[in-house]
């Protein structure tokens, strides 16, 4: 491999690696409105970018107003219950809801119930 070369692929960024992680190894946060973590955040073999994590929701609140992004996601309930709003349609959901929004829609979480709410997400951007 000539020098040029060596040196690209020593600068590029690192693959998420294969991996099986418990929830103690994923990073947390604690933040107003609950606790949040992130298991993966990086690059893939297919994707430019890719974060999987969770979030356990304080009863009543919402982690932030309705918003949009570049990366596509996925939201899956698995505990507790609320409203998820996608692209201006509001939906009241418990666990094994799931959610899809496209890139750059707007969407927002709120917990209406009286115990925390437990969501999964997968965002990511090709």
């Amino acid at each position: 491999m000539p020098p040029a070369a060596m040196l690209m692929a020593a600068d590029a960024p690192k693959s998420i690696p294969n991996v099986t992680l418990p929830a103690q190894a994923a990073k947390v946060t604690q933040e107003p409105f609950g606790e949040l973590r992130i298991y993966f955040d990086g690059r893939t073999d297919q994707l430019q970018s890719m974060t999987a994590g969770s979030l356990r929701l304080k009863a009543g609140m919402n982690p932030h107003p309705p918003h949009q992004h570049p990366e596509e996601e996925f939201l899956l309930v698995t505990e507790g219950t609320g409203e998820i709003m996608v692209d201006g349609k509001t939906t009241k959901v418990g666990p094994g809801h799931m959610m899809y929004c496209a890139a750059n829609k707007s969407h927002w979480i709120n917990n209406t119930g009286k115990t925390p709410l437990l969501f999964f997400f997968y965002k990511w951007k090709a």
